[in-house]
C-alpha cells in the first residue's frame, strides 16, 4: 500500500523518476536504494559533491588526531545516518557481486592485506562518487573498463 503511493508519487515527478532512473544505472544500486538517495540528496539538491554524502552516510574516513601527533588509524563517524549506511552497504556487496571491476578491486586490496571492511568502505564511496557523477552528467553509468583494451 505505501510502496504503491510512492511509486504513484514518483511517477508524477519527472525530475524525481529520471534520477531515479539514472542512480539505478549504477551496478549495485536498486530502487529501495536510489528512492532513498534521492530523498535524502532532496533530488540532489542539499549535498554538492559526493564526499558530503559520504559524511552524512557515516563512510567518509577522518583522520585521527591529536595536537601534532597523529595515533591510531583513520575512522568513520558514529553520528551518521544508519538506515542509508546500512542501504549504501547492501547496494556494495551487490556491486561487489556483480561489476566485475569493483570485484576486482576488492580482492586486489585484500589480497595486499587490507582489512575486508575497510575495502567495502571504500566500495562504498566509490559508488556514491559513481552516483553523483552520473546525476552531474545527466546520463546512465557507462562501464568504461569494457571498453579498454
Amino acid at each position: 500500500m505505501v510502496e504503491g503511493e510512492i511509486k504513484k508519487i514518483v511517477d508524477q515527478n519527472e525530475t524525481i523518476s529520471q534520477q531515479i532512473e539514472l542512480v539505478r544505472s549504477v551496478p549495485g544500486v536498486g530502487e529501495q536504494t536510489a528512492l532513498n538517495l534521492v530523498v535524502k540528496t532532496q533530488c540532489f539538491s542539499v549535498f554538492h559533491n559526493s564526499r558530503q554524502f559520504a559524511c552524512y552516510a557515516g563512510i567518509a574516513p577522518f583522520e585521527f588526531t591529536s595536537g601534532t601527533s597523529i595515533r591510531g588509524r583513520t575512522k568513520v563517524s558514529h553520528m551518521a545516518d544508519k538506515k542509508m549506511k546500512a542501504l549504501l552497504s547492501m547496494a556494495a556487496l551487490s556491486a561487489k557481486k556483480w561489476d566485475p571491476e569493483l570485484n576486482k578491486y576488492y580482492h586486489r586490496k585484500v589480497d595486499e592485506g587490507k582489512n575486508p571492511m575497510l575495502v567495502m568502505n571504500n566500495i562504498r564511496n566509490k559508488m556514491i562518487a559513481r552516483v553523483f557523477a552520473v546525476i552531474n552528467r545527466g546520463t546512465p553509468f557507462v562501464n568504461t573498463q569494457k571498453f579498454s583494451a
